[in-house]
């Protein structure tokens, strides 16, 4: 495993769309646990209890929208960083049904003013868009997806994240072409795509552990929608491991890595989410669950698995935890925090790199 490479975050300066956000919040944290100044641009936070205000902190957030371009500009020169994340999205399949307009604006136009606010910034070396594994056209088969499949999307979520890296890559060509590097412009950008990230410290709706894990605080059973729907399920970590090993690699000025990168757990660690929920009920006893379809019923895709082999091979990334172990160190992050009323985060980052050291 490369972590030396990760010490490249030591003193620099770091912009974080979404940092208030779950995935957002644990990256700014690894950050500051690899030595990086952090600075986020984000709405507040839309859950109570929420991880970005458990967390111990001092970085500087700028609480504004991505919608609003000339904050974001500000913001961006007013931290002169040298790496932008850009998080910030509606990240919600089943709340794209119901606001398919802000859902688009959100992840496709507020996408296009980082790209603008991040190009007129001199400090910037790179550029790291988090899409989402639901881009591909999914046909729903046993055949993990390649970065060069092609981009779709059956829901409003999805194709607005497709969008997004239809709109990445044409910016690319346009403006930040690699053959243009170091002539015209400074700036390596790239994609990366993942999804059924868990992880403690998430309350979003419709999401399974989350649903789990407040209904168990509660003493309520939990009704659990599609329990055979089968996911690539992998831990925020090892998730955002990946993104730091590729934003490391632009930082570097390496140009081979400024495309899209999938990051998923291997194809044959998938589990469906009845087998998740098993796995939970294990590590807390009292969890209690019932399956079903919720009223609503909207579409979601029942399989949809990702090819990894272009992180592994070129990255030299790969999972350190696997799914059994993901959902477990999941479920005790919630069990700490509702039965102890202890945030565990900075203890399973250490835990997290000191098992990614080993051999």
């Amino acid at each position: 495993m490369e972590l030396s490479i990760l010490d490249i975050y030591k003193d620099k300066k770091v912009f974080i769309t979404g940092n208030t956000g779950f995935k957002g919040s644990w990256l700014s944290l690894m950050i500051n646990h690899f030595g990086g100044i952090v600075t986020g641009y984000s709405l507040h936070p839309i859950t109570t209890p929420s991880h970005f205000e458990l967390l111990d902190n001092n970085n500087v957030t700028y609480f504004e929208n991505i919608l609003n371009p000339q904050k974001l500009y500000t913001a961006i020169q007013n931290s002169q960083p040298d790496i932008i994340f850009h998080l910030a999205a509606q990240p919600l399949v089943r709340q794209s049904y119901i606001d398919p307009l802000n859902t688009y604006q959100s992840n496709v136009i507020g996408t296009l003013n980082v790209l603008e606010a991040a190009k007129k910034c001199n400090s910037v070396k790179a550029i790291l868009l988090i899409t989402t594994d639901k881009v591909y056209d999914n046909k729903e088969t046993f055949t993990p997806y390649k970065e060069e499949d092609e981009l779709g999307g059956y829901d409003m979520y999805s194709s607005s994240k497709a969008c997004a890296e239809i709109l990445i890559k044409s910016y690319r060509n346009s403006f930040l072409n690699v053959k243009d590097y170091k002539i015209n412009h400074n700036i390596l950008l790239a994609t990366a795509r993942a999804g059924n990230v868990i992880g403690g410290g998430d309350w979003s709706s419709d999401r399974l552990i989350p649903d789990i894990a407040v209904a168990t605080s509660k003493k309520q059973k939990v009704l659990i929608r599609n329990p055979l729907s089968v996911r690539p399920w992998q831990h925020v970590l090892d998730c955002l491991y990946g993104y730091m090993l590729l934003g490391a690699k632009l930082l570097q000025e390496n140009t081979l890595f400024a495309e899209p990168f999938n990051f998923s757990p291997s194809s044959a660690d998938a589990k469906t989410v009845e087998e998740v929920a098993i796995i939970a009920k294990q590590t807390w006893t009292d969890i209690e669950i019932e399956f079903g379809v919720p009223p609503e019923n909207f579409h979601e895709a029942g399989l949809l698995i990702l090819d990894n082999s272009k992180a592994l091979k070129s990255l030299n990334w790969k999972p350190v935890w696997n799914t059994t172990e993901s959902i477990e160190k999941t479920i005790l992050w919630y069990k700490n925090y509702y039965i102890k009323n202890k945030v565990i985060s900075k203890e399973q980052i250490t835990e997290f790199f000191d098992k990614a050291k080993l051999p």
